[in-house]
This record gives structure tokens, sequence and C-alpha cells, in this order.
């Protein structure tokens, strides 16, 4: 499966989906609700990616200062173990090994704006270690499945999102998130794993996995213990002190070390612009076919559809208005906030269906877009099974919310 068969699926679905809707159902408005999704977002897609230049040329920029004044360095001195058994491909002292250290770090803290121009950092020091430059790495993919696992620890702007819409007690998906999306982030670095021949039962492998989970449980206990209205509080905090910290980190140690900072900064903000308009036909790819996918209905076909199935094989249909967000959330994931928030806004933020939507947002991340994103951004084209291992993730995180949502609110 690679992503020009998806790519093409989905305006070909879209297409037989608007003639069924024009031949059979007379719906007349279907095709132009179909071509205005294509300029739509065409613009989103663009606006995006120059979106992304500010911030891209921010971290580029304090990630080289990190990388010259030793703090990169020092970071990855702590957990390289871990990740050379985890990316066999990636030389123990590489730069690379810190970008990914820096990506998981912010996607952990819930912080999008910080990990996406760090992961496509990652992406760009992994590739130059890639001897065909059109076919992903073992590496690569690894990377890119674990950041579509979606693992994070504070999910803020779920929990502000929650409290914009009335929700009593916003952060009280934190608990059900965080279960969700270790659990997904786990099975995909097993299976990840098991396709590339790792060894997981590696004694230094099981060590750091072991410890990461023992630090999930102890701030599952810690946040279980506090009161629910100071969690977001809290955890918004935490997440932002911890940042702020990484960048003071980075200039001290620039000055310590005798670094000159600002230069250190300016030549490696220099890349965010050229990184920015690079994505920009990927980014423009991706979204076009999903925003058709969309306008034609089949989304809404597909959710029609898994509700008669459940209520045919006797399942409960409660989680069914709350689906959209999940099936969206692969695709988009601006399409798959709204999905939440109109959950939530329907049936009320504190409902069973605001709070599995609320879930479903949290449990992994926009496979698409990830893998537009991050490919594209290095040229890379033939994809192998970091699609199919990625959707693979995506489903474990979504069954996952359901047991949890039932476990917690049902």
């Amino acid at each position: 499966m690679t992503l020009n068969y998806i790519w093409v699926g989905f305006f070909l679905i879209a297409l037989g989906v608007g003639l069924v809707k024009l031949l059979l159902f007379g719906d007349t408005a279907v095709f132009t609700a179909m071509v205005t999704a294509t300029f739509d977002s065409a613009k989103t897609g663009f606006e995006i990616s120059i979106g992304l230049t500010g911030v891209l040329t921010l971290w580029l920029g304090l990630m080289k200062v990190g990388e010259k004044g030793g703090a990169i360095g020092a970071m990855a001195y702590v957990v390289r173990p871990f990740f050379r058994r985890l990316f066999p491909e990636v030389p123990a002292e590489h730069p690379a090994i810190g970008s990914l250290i820096m990506n998981f770090a912010a996607n952990m803290l819930g912080l999008d704006n910080a990990a996406t121009p760090l992961g496509l950092k990652a992406m760009q020091e992994l590739q130059s270690l890639n001897p065909d430059k059109e076919t992903a790495t073992n590496a690569q993919i690894m990377f890119l499945v674990l950041n579509t696992s979606g693992l994070t620890v504070i999910p803020i702007s779920i929990m502000v999102y929650r409290a914009q819409l009335g929700a009593a007690n916003p952060s009280d998906v934190f608990l059900p998130i965080l279960i969700t999306t270790y659990f997904a982030s786990l099975v995909s670095l097993v299976l990840v794993g098991v396709i590339q021949r790792i060894n997981l039962l590696d004694p230094v492998l099981l060590a750091y996995l072991v410890g990461v989970t023992g630090l999930v449980a102890a701030a599952v206990w810690y946040f279980t213990g506090l009161p629910q209205d100071q969690v977001q509080a809290i955890s918004n905090v935490v997440a932002n002190v911890i940042l702020y910290g990484v960048i003071a980190s980075f200039l001290l140690m620039a000055l310590f070390h005798k670094v000159n900072a600002y230069e250190a900064f300016i030549e490696g903000g220099k890349e965010g612009f050229q990184v920015a308009i690079r994505i920009i036909p990927y980014l423009v790819a991706i979204l076009v076919a999903i925003g058709v996918f969309r306008a034609s209905g089949t989304l809404d076909l597909l959710v029609d559809g898994l509700g008669r199935m459940f209520s045919a094989l006797g399942l409960r249909t409660d989680i069914i208005p709350a689906l959209p967000t999940a099936l969206m959330k692969p695709l988009s994931g601006s399409g798959a906030r709204g999905m939440m928030v109109d959950a939530m806004t329907t049936y009320g933020a504190d409902s069973f269906v605001g709070r599995l939507a609320s879930t479903f947002q949290g449990a992994t991340d926009t496979t698409f877009y990830i893998l537009a994103l991050y490919f594209g951004s290095v040229g890379v084209r033939k994809t192998r099974y970091a699609v199919a291992c990625g959707l693979f993730a995506d489903l474990v995180g979504v069954i996952a919310a359901i047991f949890v949502a039932y476990i917690f609110w049902g």
C-alpha cells in the first residue's frame, strides 16, 4: 500500500459516490461541493505550509543552538542505548538522535507547534543516512509510525476545547487519553520492531520500556490524586515550564561552551523557510484528496453503514456519533478537531459521545498528514509499509479508546 494508491483512491471513490448521488438521487450540488473543496483544501494546505515558516525558523534555530552548544548531545547520551537498539541504522553519535528525542518529548507534552519542526529536522537528518533517497528506510518508518501513534502525556489543547464548550471537568479525559495513546504507541513499536526484526527482548530495550511505563504509571497516579479543577492548570504549567526549560538549557550550554548562540540560531533558522516551501505540494495534494472525500459525503455514508452493522450484530451503537472523529483523525487533524467540537456541541461536552470523541482526538495522530508532511519534506516517494503500520496504530488507538471510554463512562 502506498500513498499513491490511497491518494488516487480518495478521488475515485468520491467520484463514484458523487455520480450515484447525482444520477440516482438528483443531488445537483454534490459536484459543486467537491470542486469547491479542492480550492478550499488547496488554500488550506498552502496556508498551513506558510504558517509553519515562523515556528520552523524558531525551532530549527534553537536546535542549531542546542547542537553547537552540546545540550542535544547531553540529552542524547542519556537515551542513546535505547535509541541505538530501536534505530540500529542510525550511528550512535549522529545528530538525528537528538532531533528524535526532542520530537518525541514535544509530542508527549502535547506541544504540536514545537513537535512538527523538530520532526522535520529529524527526518532530514535520517534522510542524510538514506542510500536510496526515494525509498523510506527502516529508521524513518519506525520514527513516523511512532509519531502516528500519537503518544501524548498531557493533552492540553483537548482540555482547552472541552473547557470552552462547557465541560464541568475539562480534564476528565486526561487519564483515558494517556492510557489509550500509550497502549497504541507500545503496540506500534512492537509491530514495527517485529517487521524490522529488532530484538525486542534485549535487556536494555526492555529496561527502558519498563522505565517509561513506570513513569507513565506515576504520572497517572499523581494526576488522579489531584482535584479535577487543578489537573488542567498544573499540566499546562508543567508542559510549558519544561519547554521553556529546554530553551534556557540550550542557551546556557551555548554560553558555557562559548558558542555564539545568536549566530547559531540564525544559521539554523535559515532552513525554516526552505522546508516550508518544499512541503507545499505534498501537503496540498493530500488535503485536496481528503477534502473531496469529505465533500462527496463518503464519510457520512461510512458512518451510517457502521451504525447499521453495529445494530445488526447486536452491539452498542452509542459510539457511532463519535466515530467521525476517529475516522477523520488519520486524514486530517483539523478535520478531526472539527468533528470533535461538533460532537461536543451536539451531544454535550460531558456526554459519553463528547468524552469519547475527545479520547479519539487524543488517541492517535494524523497518519496521512504526517506521512505527506515528513516524507514530502525529504522527497521520499516509496513509503513501503509505513502507511499500513500507521493505520494499524490508528486502529489500535480507536479500539483502545472505546474500551477505556466504556470503563470510565460506560
